[in-house]
C-alpha cells in the first residue's frame, strides 16, 4: 500500500477508521414553480467507521440530494445530518465528494488538478510560507501513484481517457486524506468495461485507506459488487423501504450465487422482476 503522507496534523484517515455518519430523521424539499416539492421523508440512517454503504433507488428519487446534505452543500429542511457527532454545517475536507464528471480543470495538468485541495488548505491556513513544498508533492505523488496515473502527471485532461480523467477525480479526493467519501454515481458515463474496472479499482483504494463511503446509484449489480450494506429507496420524495446487508467476501464474483440472491431481494424491494 502506498501511503499518503498527512495533510493536517492528527492521524491519517487510515489510522481514525473512516468518520460515522448519522443520518437522523431528515426530510428535505425544493420550491418548484411556487410550490413545496418534497424530496426526501423520514430518511434514518448510519454509516459506520469503515463501512461502505451504498445508496440505491429510481432515478430522481432524490438520492443525490441526501449526498448534498451529508456533504455539507446543503442544509435540511428537517432533522439534522452528524459527522463524528458533530452536527454537519458545511463542507470540510474531511467529506470529500466525487461527481459523475470529473469536472477537471482542462488549463492544468493532471499534477496540478490533483493539487488543488492541498493548495487551498495551504493558503487557508498560510502554510505556504511555513512549510515546504516537497511535502505537498510527496501527497500528491502518493495519491497519482495509488490510482495509477503516476506517469501522466503532466498530461493534460484532453489527453486522457475518461476511466483516466475518473482516477484523477478519486486522486483529487483521496489527496486530501478524506475520513469520507461521497460518490455521486461516479462511473455512470463510463463504457461497461472500464467502469468493472473502475469499481475494482475503488474496492482496492477503500480496503487500502480504510475510509467510509457513502455511494449514490441506480444500479443494482454496481451497488451489490462495492458495498456492504445497500439502502434501498423509494420513488420521489425518497423513503427507506430496506436495508440490505452484504456479507459477500471480497473480492467479489459477479456471478457469486450469494450476490445473485441478493439482487433478487433488491429488485424485490423495488418491485421488479428478477
Amino acid at each position: 500500500m502506498v501511503a499518503i503522507p498527512a495533510l493536517n496534523e492528527g492521524p491519517p484517515a487510515a489510522q481514525r477508521g473512516g468518520a460515522r455518519i448519522d443520518v437522523r430523521n431528515v426530510s428535505h424539499r425544493f420550491t418548484f414553480q411556487g410550490a413545496a416539492l418534497p424530496v426526501l421523508q423520514e430518511v434514518d440512517f448510519a454509516v459506520e467507521p469503515g463501512e461502505f454503504v451504498a445508496l440505491l433507488g429510481p432515478s430522481g428519487c432524490g438520492k443525490s440530494t441526501l449526498l448534498r446534505l451529508v456533504a455539507g452543500l446543503d442544509k435540511p429542511a428537517q432533522g439534522s445530518v452528524h459527522a463524528d457527532g458533530a452536527v454537519i454545517e458545511g463542507p470540510d475536507p474531511s467529506r470529500v465528494v466525487v461527481f459523475q464528471d470529473p469536472t477537471l480543470f482542462p488549463w492544468r495538468t493532471v499534477r496540478a488538478n490533483v493539487g488543488l485541495g492541498p493548495q487551498a488548505q495551504r493558503r487557508k491556513h498560510g502554510w505556504w510560507t511555513k512549510q515546504e513544498p516537497d511535502g505537498v508533492s510527496q501527497r500528491i505523488d502518493a495519491a497519482l501513484e495509488l490510482v495509477g496515473l503516476a506517469e501522466f502527471a503532466d498530461a493534460f485532461p484532453h489527453q486522457l481517457s475518461g476511466g483516466m480523467a475518473q482516477r484523477v477525480a478519486l486522486a483529487r479526493a483521496l489527496v486530501n486524506d478524506p475520513a469520507l467519501l461521497v460518490l455521486d454515481e461516479p462511473f455512470g458515463k463510463l463504457d461497461s468495461l472500464t467502469r468493472i474496472r473502475m469499481q475494482g479499482e475503488l474496492v482496492r483504494l477503500w480496503q487500502d485507506a480504510q475510509f467510509s463511503v457513502l455511494l449514490v446509484t441506480h444500479d443494482v449489480e454496481e451497488a451489490l459488487f462495492l458495498a456492504n450494506r445497500v439502502i434501498v429507496f423509494s420513488e420521489r420524495p425518497a423513503r427507506i423501504v430496506a436495508e440490505v446487508h452484504n456479507d459477500a467476501p471480497y473480492p467479489r464474483h459477479r456471478d457469486d450465487p450469494k450476490l445473485v440472491s441478493l439482487r433478487r431481494e433488491v429488485l424485490a424491494q423495488l418491485g421488479l422482476e428478477a
